[in-house]
């Protein structure tokens, strides 16, 4: 594969440990500026540690690790937060304050700019309450923003999780299975939203997901992991869903096989949350 232009992650040998388990292995990736990028394979493959190291979560046992022009490892402090405050994430299980309204809830996303206590909405300011609405009003949720989250469907729930990484003014949007825990209707305009939202923005977007059809459909390039290598990195419009398969250990060259396979990967899905 040739390698990206303007990579603005670049993992080169990345190897983690925890005890005797390895959960990458020599794992080696760069991603482009503006790329869209998912990471497909099974539930323990990897996928969730290498999006760790990218923000500096987890620190590799071996290998390099460079965001954004800095080395994550190297970074301490300050530099570290303010890495972060540039590296959106989006959780599975969405990560919001149940007792908190929608609007309080995506202002969370700019504490980093915060100054001094914060006293419900009275400790934000008016600009960032302003912006708050306005990427509520770009996930179609401007008229729940005084209703508390918890009172939200998922699909409404991960919707508030986007406009809260939208207020960091992220480069890079980090999503971890960010539509396991929905429907697929819901998972679809999730999807299309996030692909939406970094088209416009220009944002860089590394992605784990279960689902291949939908990985196929949304992803500029598909990065596949098996017990924590890289087994495959390639352009979706080069691939077929018979050689993604292939991430999964097992080949699969009919329907009735590849639907089986997928049967398997959302049965792994529903375990893991």
């Amino acid at each position: 594969m040739t390698a990206p232009a303007d990579p603005v992650i670049r993992l080169d040998g990345v190897t983690k440990t925890f005890g005797t388990t390895t959960a990458l292995k020599g794992a080696t990736v760069e991603v482009s500026r503006g790329e869209i990028v998912v990471l497909l394979g099974l539930s323990g493959s990897g996928k969730s540690t290498l999006l760790r190291h990218i923000d500096g979560l987890e620190l590799p046992t071996a290998g390099t690790v460079e965001v954004l022009g800095s080395s994550v490892p190297a970074l301490r402090g300050r530099a570290l937060r303010r890495l972060r405050s540039r590296v959106g994430f989006i959780f599975q299980q969405f990560e919001l304050v149940p007792s908190l309204t929608v609007l309080e809830n995506v202002l969370t996303g700019s504490l980093s700019t915060v100054r001094g206590p914060r006293l419900g909405l009275w400790g934000y300011s008016r600009t960032a309450k302003l912006t708050a609405l306005e990427h509520l009003d770009r996930v179609g949720l401007l008229d729940r923003a005084y209703q508390r989250s918890d009172t939200l469907s998922g699909g409404q729930q991960q919707r508030v999780a986007i406009a809260r990484a939208l207020m960091q003014k992220p480069d890079i949007l980090l999503a971890d299975e960010p539509v396991a825990s929905l429907d697929p209707e819901s998972s679809e305009q999730v999807m299309a939203l996030i692909r939406g939202i970094a088209a416009d923005e220009g944002l860089t977007v590394v992605c784990s997901l279960h689902q291949v059809d939908l990985a196929i459909s949304w992803a500029d390039r598909i990065v596949g992991l098996r017990h924590g290598e890289v087994v495959l990195d390639t352009p979706t419009g080069d691939l077929s869903k018979a050689e993604v398969m292939e991430i999964y250990g097992r080949v699969a060259t009919t329907t009735a096989e590849i639907n089986a396979v997928q049967v398997e990967l959302l049965d792994a899905a529903v375990g893991a949350s």
